[in-house]
């Protein structure tokens, strides 16, 4: 079984290598070269996060065996530099050049997850080790995320948003779709520590890839400002905007509920419904078809309904997986395998109501902000939108802690159904068309 398997994950990066070199080097412009590098180290970068979003909990739960709420402490620790650097992140990047900045953020996650591997074959590795790892690998995302975002919108020009996050979604939908089921086979075939490594060369793939782009952008004009004024300007422009004010509490109390979640997931699939690695990346790949659907989608849906109304119906869609998930039993008609398809079934839902919610989330967000403003309400928006998640992990690891993993995820279900009607009828959403 192992041979075949490691064939088929050997064919895959293969082509995927060969298919974006030979993109790289196609006669397009310097615009469009500059554009298809910046993708390419977003696809390696949507690989190396959906491999490391299933083997570094597996780092812990398969070698360390940790108690729900340590498994709460280390998904905290990979959302808390939203909330400790969120704010400053955006007066960095309103005063510096993006590109430098995406090349150290991505150096350091790629070093902080070798140290992963690196730690565990000199028998080192314990879950202090893993929080230090998550803790700077959600600095890199924090940092070289918002950096990417507004360096994309200085390549393509806000004409070209949508259709550039199109690109992108649909990118992250094929990594949702083979990244899982490659993690599961790694893990399966030689480890934990060492697929985590291999995310790790990715990195450094892409710091090479976008050290070769043309194209810099341009260094801002210096502030006199303070830096803490400039904080205070993008929290009164988000604040005083009614549709980014709507978007960052219902963005936040999502992620919440979706961290809360992460904390959880794992050991439900796990010790609840009884998943190898190999069974639990393959449930996971079906969500990338999700996400795969929802890139297809979203333009029909956004034109048919409005971008309001599209982000509403992802919502829903994620609300009703949060509800069902708990109730997948042990064995579903008396097999394991059926609730495995079960989860499964739920994961393409929710990854395509992820995708619904957020493609035209981020369109939208872009499109009603001035290019000054670009660094600051985007770095704003993650930060009110993400400052949240540790919380959301801590308290789903304390409750399954002390109730129980299911009654944990019951409880992450009954926040996002409440959610889901508080921005159906409290917000302006249903209105929004353009």
């Amino acid at each position: 079984m192992s041979t075949p398997l490691s064939y088929i994950a050997c064919r895959i990066y293969s082509s995927l290598f060969q298919y974006c070199t030979r993109r790289l080097r196609g006669d397009g412009s310097p615009a469009t070269i500059n554009f298809r590098r910046l993708w390419f180290s977003n696809g390696l970068n949507c690989f190396g996060a959906q491999i490391t979003s299933l083997a570094l909990p597996l780092c812990a739960v398969l070698l360390l065996h940790p108690t729900p709420e340590q498994m709460g402490l280390l998904v905290a620790l990979q959302a808390l530099p939203f909330a400790l650097f969120g704010l400053p992140v955006g007066v960095l990047l309103d005063r510096r050049s993006k590109h430098p900045i995406m090349l150290f953020s991505e150096s350091m996650s790629g070093l902080a997850l070798a140290s992963v591997a690196v730690a565990y074959w000199c028998g080192l590795l314990s879950m202090p080790w893993l929080y230090i790892v998550g803790f700077i690998i959600g600095t890199g995302f924090v940092v070289g995320g918002g950096a990417e975002q507004v360096f994309l919108t200085f390549l393509v020009g806000r004409d070209g948003l949508i259709d550039a996050q199109s690109k992108f979604a649909a990118t992250e939908s094929a990594s949702r779709l083979i990244g899982p089921g490659l993690a599961g086979v790694l893990v399966q075939i030689l480890s934990a520590p060492a697929a985590v490594f291999c995310t790790a060369c990715g990195y450094l793939i892409s710091v090479i890839n976008l050290r070769a782009m043309s194209t810099r952008d341009p260094r801002p004009a210096p502030s006199n400002k303070h830096a803490l004024r400039d904080i205070a300007d993008g929290l009164v422009f988000v604040w005083r905007q009614p549709l980014l004010r709507a978007l960052a509490w219902g963005a936040g109390i999502w992620h919440f509920l979706f961290y809360a979640s992460m904390a959880l997931t794992i050991l439900f699939a796990t010790h609840d419904l009884g998943m190898s690695p190999g069974v639990l990346g393959l449930a996971q790949m079906l969500g990338g078809a999700g996400m795969l659907l929802s890139a297809i989608i979203v333009k029909p849906l956004t034109r048919r309904y409005g971008t309001g109304p599209t982000i509403l119906i992802g919502l829903a869609s994620t609300s009703l997986c949060f509800a069902l998930t708990p109730a997948i039993p042990a064995t579903l008609f008396g097999s394991a395998h059926a609730s495995a398809a079960a989860y499964a079934v739920l994961m393409f839902f929710f990854d395509c109501g992820v995708m619904l919610f957020f493609i035209p989330y981020m369109g939208l967000r872009q499109k009603v902000t001035p290019d000054p403003m670009l660094g600051r309400m985007t770095s704003t928006m993650r930060f009110l939108t993400v400052a949240t998640a540790p919380l959301g992990a801590l308290a789903a690891g304390w409750i399954a802690e002390h109730f129980g993993v299911r009654n944990g995820m019951a409880c992450i279900a009954a926040g996002s159904v409440l959610l889901t009607i508080a921005m159906t009828w409290g917000t302006p959403l249903r209105g929004v068309r353009a």
